[in-house]
């Protein structure tokens, strides 16, 4: 909601009743708020994946793991250790890391007189010979790429923009290719473990119980629905004297019974990789309701989730871990698809598909003008207690609603219909706004509506009162000029005709999801000012 103190502090010195007030074209009284609570409170929102991380942090902690970080960035002869033969097949996944080397730059006569264009001035040799050592201490590695313009400017002295100028002099910067290293982004979490468990195996109290949940990087062929470039594993390692595939159904189950799931399949893994022991590889289903009848490859309700298995004492014995150990991991974007029945894991993950809920669509409602005193706020109020009380009187007849001062000027304001045989506001006076299923309606609250107020966002305003609302502005306006009036509304036909506002973002997101606003009716409500 916005707030500007400056304009409150100047409504407090008019009138303190005022003090209330907000800026801006949102609901703004205290009243207001008590009338309409949808907008006393706005929180933010989870990303489904950090909110399933949490969630995987809690049950793991639950469950007695401690929770560390494992290296990321690893030399590749690690992977070699853990999969021997295969090793060539999971570096063809992973993603090398290159630099770029630092060049042995030179300055000739030549370039001596190009520097000295474009400083406008000769060059002396002392501030060569220091342009010399800043070019030796970059190549050396004592000065970052990032302050090599910096140490120009100071060297030469003068501003930043004249040194990336005779940078670009030199053609050895311009030619840089990156060279690859042996380092690697961690395409398994098992890589990190094994490292991590070389440090603490040893000296840590049985049974050690550690979790960890981070990226991985993977050097797919490209993103696609299922698989993204970088991703997050939730993995998990038990190192005791006898671990068995039994400790880890009994993990999984217990991990996963945290989201809801109750129904378990476990069966060996046909992909066996080397660094688990024969017949321990495990893949873990559980059944999901939501995935009965769907549109996918899980419609029976059963999908993979997790992976469990013994590591290998071969494996093992590289990194001097004497124990066994048993590790479990699972895709935290596989997980939070079917928590929050996304198909495609880009839209999900990159927020390429826009999901707003009915009460997301509720907050971009708005009424649009609102009185700026205390008075036409009591203006506004009077009129919505008149046609309530009034609504069915017959016509013609006129009432007074409300009788005061403002700006030194007295005024009155009536709530009448003069044509005969109707009554004093239309059918539609009462009618609400509410989102219901991706729409925004304008109903009365009756037996025929029901389901949209009880399973949909009310938000509690009616016609009758963002009317009023306009009309105490409008009151305000009119008693200023010193001049009287009438102000009606006759056949609804869409949010502005009652001085409402959608902000027109929602209002394409609500036609892109096949959505309506349907806010329409005869209100039929007229109102005077007399001076």
């Amino acid at each position: 909601m916005k707030f500007d103190s400056r304009e409150w502090l100047e409504l407090v010195e008019k009138d303190f009743e005022s003090a209330w007030l907000r800026s801006g074209d949102i609901l703004t009284e205290r009243s207001l708020n008590e009338r309409y609570p949808l907008y006393q409170y706005d929180y933010g929102q989870e990303h489904p994946v950090f909110k399933t991380i949490q969630e995987l942090r809690k049950a793991y902690l639950s469950l007695g793991f401690k929770e560390v970080i494992n290296p990321i960035i690893v030399e590749d002869i690690h992977v070699k250790k853990q999969f021997g033969k295969e090793a060539l097949a999971v570096l063809d996944r992973c993603f090398y890391l290159a630099t770029l080397p630092k060049p042995n730059v030179g300055i000739s006569a030549e370039k001596v007189r190009d520097i000295e264009k474009i400083l406008g001035r000769k060059l002396e040799k002392d501030e060569i010979e220091e342009l010399r050592m800043v070019f030796h201490s970059y190549k050396k590695g004592k000065i970052d790429g990032d302050d090599l313009s910096f140490e120009i400017a100071k060297a030469l002295k003068i501003d930043d923009a004249k040194a990336v100028k005779i940078i670009e002099l030199f053609p050895e910067f311009k030619e840089l290719k990156p060279i690859p290293t042996s380092l690697t982004l961690r395409s398994h979490m098992t890589t990190g473990w094994f490292i991590t468990l070389s440090n603490v195996a040893d000296k840590m109290p049985l049974p050690i119980k550690l979790f960890s949940i981070d990226r991985c990087f993977r050097r797919e062929q490209g993103e696609s629905a299922v698989r993204l470039y970088s991703y997050f594993s939730a993995s998990c390692v038990l190192v005791d004297e006898d671990v068995s595939v039994e400790d880890g159904k009994a993990i999984a189950t217990a991990l996963l019974r945290h989201f809801g799931f109750e129904k378990f399949k476990f069966r060996l893994d046909e992909k066996r990789s080397k660094y688990y022991i024969p017949g321990t590889q495990t893949e873990v289903f559980a059944f999901h309701p939501k995935l009965v009848g769907s549109n996918t490859k899980y419609k029976d309700g059963w999908v993979e989730i997790a992976t469990f298995g013994i590591y290998s004492p071969t494996a093992l014995c590289h990194y001097g871990i004497d124990y066994p150990v048993l590790n479990l991991g699972l895709g935290v974007e596989r997980l939070a698809m079917i928590l929050y029945g996304y198909t495609d894991v880009r839209k999900m993950v990159y927020m390429q598909d826009v999901v707003l809920s009915d009460l997301d669509i509720a907050k971009a409602i708005r009424i649009k003008e609102v009185p700026q005193t205390s008075v036409g706020f009591k203006v506004a109020n009077a009129v919505i207690r008149t046609a309530e009380k009034h609504a069915n009187e017959k016509s013609p007849c006129e009432f007074l609603a409300f009788e005061g001062e403002l700006y030194g000027k007295d005024f009155r304001v009536y709530v009448f219909e003069v044509e005969e045989n109707t009554k004093l506001c239309g059918p539609a006076y009462a009618n609400e706004i509410v989102v219901y299923k991706n729409s925004v309606y304008g109903i009365p609250r009756n037996e025929k509506f029901k389901e949209y107020f009880e399973n949909g966002i009310p938000t509690g305003i009616r016609y009758i009162d963002s009317f009023a609302y306009y009309i105490g502005k409008k009151v305000e306006e009119m008693v200023a000029r010193g001049e009287g009036g009438v102000l009606r509304v006759r056949v609804v036909e869409s949010p502005s005709d009652v001085n409402v506002t959608i902000q027109e973002n929602v209002i394409r997101y609500i036609a892109s999801k096949g959505g309506k606003i349907d806010i329409r009716g005869p209100m039929f409500v007229n109102v005077k000012v007399e001076l």
